[in-house]
């Protein structure tokens, strides 16, 4: 037989020997859907295998109800074993569309595509198929301990769940973290088949409860019912017994229940734990499903990934030369696809922690946000699921008929932008003296004609030794501002309708480096500038040690940042931004990471303000009124102590009560021992919660990449304005590529006269062979 994982295909020893890729002695620990798939499949790859599971329950005893399978799920297992496939096929409820109900107005989108089944039926086609194959099953028996296993089989397959005590005993080895978050949730089901995927919100008098609920059997659905912990406490569950706690949940969302009972299975309030291994084998132990990784049940669930675990597990023991080789490989496939189902788990169980945040979105708005939460379903693709859905979201919102959102317009005071694309600051360590030159006439000039709204320079410095690297540009002379004034004039005439905005700051302690590829935030080798920080800390070892600001010096700074915006506004630019993130002067003046002073500039979040909204005043004063200001935050530190989201929402309220007409939300690079959870638009969610809980506009950064993610933030209500570094580097004409391969053609984006030629996509060789005019089967 084959073994097939999408392209990857791997033959069987049509004579099964007991070589080192083939482990002739298996345990595994826990019953589960993954170690009984597992022991099933490594059985079947090689009937020869002694395979043994241990399960401490009775085989009738599960917890939950219904387990959800993807399509491409059920492909691993069809292709791996058929048997299981037909079995399950025949038990499996399927459904389309997900109802999303919310103060009384019921919100629908179809195609999705669901399927699911009773987890105890599950269980009962595992348990017949390894007891056919020849797999011990060893029920209501407590497993010797993994240690000793490991010591007299070839193989250990460590299944038994979340609070794996295999995890636990080698927990140095493994070195597991383990975050509880905030929310508790109970599992729970009722006696009929709802008729699609269905989210609920309830607005109690103590908060904000909702109800996540999916068919899994003709006469019977999950229910599962969670609230914020507070929300909890508020409405008396921590003190009602489990009986009136289901009961209670019954009757909260009675309308939803058709006025039917809820049931438990030993179902109990807890909150969900997000586990993490930095490594998933020690020896011939390997750990699998819950053990090794979790993912919140509002993306999935937990049983797919430990049976896709399986798939790979098997398939890995056949492809390598050996047990050792075979766990490596399999730990090498599987991480990067859980880190990115567990990226998408921990943004979607986010969104529903503070679900409260959308509760006054318009409906359809609202109801498109909870399907993109994650970031995995986006506006491209609901499109295709629903268009009809989609298209009433996009009216409602006021897109324009053919108008993909990200070309909507979006104003900022006096200034219009036709679309909602921004050139994020990118510095280019190119200049001599703080002069712009060709290079940045250049640079700036083919992004401004590439469609972007908005084109941002790199940070401007505002004084010689506010420069970051001998390369850096600055403000700080009159002959700097005559040479950003071609770059204006360049932008205004040639990309009409594109603004051009300034990022003025000054590097602080992280100044007088290397230029970034000779070695980033490395000191000059010589020529170096003292340096000046709140306080007196070096950015890493051995850094040069800032001079602490001065009362009178911190005067001078604030008159240096406002004759800067001075000849700014003479130079011509539409926007200026003050940069107060990444560590440079103003943020670190912010983090508490970074300002350890005692005087009236340190200490609370509100002293450690003062002298950024001094100088943002400052500029203020000087900048033109009818044009707009942004400010640049890091909205958290990425380490402890340091500022977080809570403390960005305070920082952009003070910056918006002093008149910043947009937050632009970046994060970290304040210190260098930060530890940033990097991945497909990972600061999005700071800039949505200052909108939301703030109230002001904000620019989105950091790894948005493509133009569905640009038109899913903004449809969404995440993001006003979405700011793009690296694809505008990787393709200038970013914007102009965006709207051809979108089909369109309208005020949102103007490609240049010189240009249009090409504003349809080249023809490419035909890659699709004919069709043979007839098929047999042979």
């Amino acid at each position: 037989m084959r073994l097939r994982r999408g392209a990857r295909q791997a033959t069987t020893n049509p004579h099964p020997q007991t070589t080192p890729n083939h482990p002739p002695r298996i345990a595994i620990l826990g019953g589960g859907p993954g170690g009984l798939y597992t022991a099933a499949l490594l059985k079947r790859l090689n009937p020869a295998r002694d395979i043994t599971v241990w399960e401490r329950n009775p085989p009738d005893r599960t917890f939950g109800f219904g387990v959800v399978l993807s399509d491409e799920t059920l492909g691993g297992i069809e292709h791996a074993d058929p048997q299981v496939y037909t079995a399950l096929q025949q038990h499996f409820t399927r459904w389309d569309d997900i109802d999303m109900i919310h103060r009384d107005t019921r919100q629908t989108s179809g195609g999705h595509g669901f399927a699911a089944l009773g987890r105890r039926r599950l269980l009962q086609i595992l348990h017949a198929r390894c007891q056919a194959l020849g797999v011990h099953l060893n029920f209501s028996t407590e497993a010797p301990p993994p240690g000793d296993l490991a010591a007299t089989h070839d193989l250990v397959v460590a299944a038994d769940g979340v609070r794996s005590a295999t995890r636990e005993t080698y927990a140095d080895v493994f070195r597991p973290h383990v975050t509880e978050h905030r929310c508790r949730y109970i599992w729970l089901a009722t006696d009929f088949a709802f008729d699609a995927f269905r989210f609920e919100i309830a607005e109690t008098e103590h908060g904000v409860m909702q109800l996540h609920a999916y068919p899994y059997a003709p006469d019977a659905s999950t229910v599962i019912v969670e609230m914020r912990e507070e929300v909890w406490r508020a409405a008396g569950f921590d003190e009602l017994s489990a009986q009136q706690s289901i009961d209670h949940c019954a009757k909260i969302f009675a309308e939803a229940l058709r006025g039917r009972p809820l049931r438990s299975n030993n179902s109990a309030w807890t909150t969900f734990r997000t586990v993490v291994n930095e490594h998933w084998s020690h020896g011939n132990v390997v750990l699998l499903g819950d053990a090794a990784h979790t993912a919140h049940f509002s993306i999935g669930s937990g049983t797919k990934l430990a049976v896709e675990d399986a798939l790979a597990l098997a398939a890995c023991l056949e492809e390598q030369p050996s047990t050792a080789d075979a766990l490596k490989a399999y730990e090498a496939e599987r991480k990067p696809v859980v880190a990115s189902t567990q990226r998408a788990a921990r943004a979607s169980l986010e969104w529903f922690e503070n679900l409260s945040l959308y509760l006054d979105q318009p409906a359809r708005q609202f109801a498109f946000n909870l399907l993109t939460r994650s970031r995995r379903v986006t506006h491209d693709n609901l499109r295709l699921r629903d268009a009809r859905f989609t298209g009433a979201v996009e009216r409602e919102f006021g897109c324009p008929p053919g108008t993909p959102p990200m070309f909507t317009p979006f104003r900022l005071r006096g200034l219009t932008l036709r679309n909602r694309v921004v050139v994020s600051p990118m510095d280019m360590y190119s200049a001599t003296d703080g002069m712009p030159g060709d290079f940045h006439l250049v640079h700036l000039g083919a992004r401004a004609l590439g469609g972007a709204a908005l084109v941002m320079t790199e940070m401007v410095c505002v004084s010689e030794e506010g420069r970051i690297t001998p390369g850096c540009t600055g403000l700080y002379t009159g002959r700097q501002g005559e040479a950003w004034r071609r770059i204006t004039d360049f932008v205004h005439t040639q990309a009409p309708g594109t603004a051009i905005g300034v990022q003025l700051g000054h590097s602080g302690r992280k100044g007088s480096t290397r230029l970034m590829w000779e070695g980033m935030d490395e000191p000059l080798p010589e020529g170096n500038w003292p340096l000046v920080a709140a306080s007196p800390l070096p950015y890493k070892a051995g850094s040069q040690t800032p001079r602490e600001l001065t009362r009178a010096q911190l005067t001078d700074l604030r008159e240096q940042f406002a004759s800067a915006a001075g000849r700014a506004a003479r130079a011509g630019f539409d926007l200026l931004e003050l940069h107060c993130a990444h560590g440079y002067l103003l943020s670190g003046f912010l983090s508490p990471l970074t300002n350890r002073r005692t005087d009236a500039y340190g200490g609370s979040l509100e002293k450690r303000l003062r002298f950024p909204l001094e100088v943002f005043d400052a500029v203020r004063e000087v900048w033109p009124a009818e044009r707009p200001m942004t400010v640049r935050i890091s909205a958290t530190d990425w380490a402890e102590g340091g500022t977080g989201a809570e403390d960005a929402v305070e920082i952009a309220r003070a910056f918006a009560a002093h008149g910043a007409d947009a937050i632009d939300v970046s994060t970290g690079q304040v210190v260098a021992e930060e530890r940033p959870e990097f991945g497909r638009s990972y600061q999005t969610p700071f800039a949505d919660r200052i909108r939301q809980e703030a109230g002001v506009p904000v620019i989105a950064v950091g790894a948005i990449s493509s133009w569905d993610d640009v038109n899913s933030l903004i449809l969404a209500g995440r993001t006003d304005l979405c700011a793009l570094a690296r694809p505008h580097l990787y393709d200038p004409n970013w914007t102009l590529h965006a709207a051809a391969e979108q089909g369109y053609d309208g005020p949102g984006v103007v490609w240049p006269v010189p240009y249009r030629a090409g504003s349809r996509r080249p023809q490419t060789g035909r890659t699709d062979a004919p069709k043979p005019r007839l098929s047999l089967d042979l």
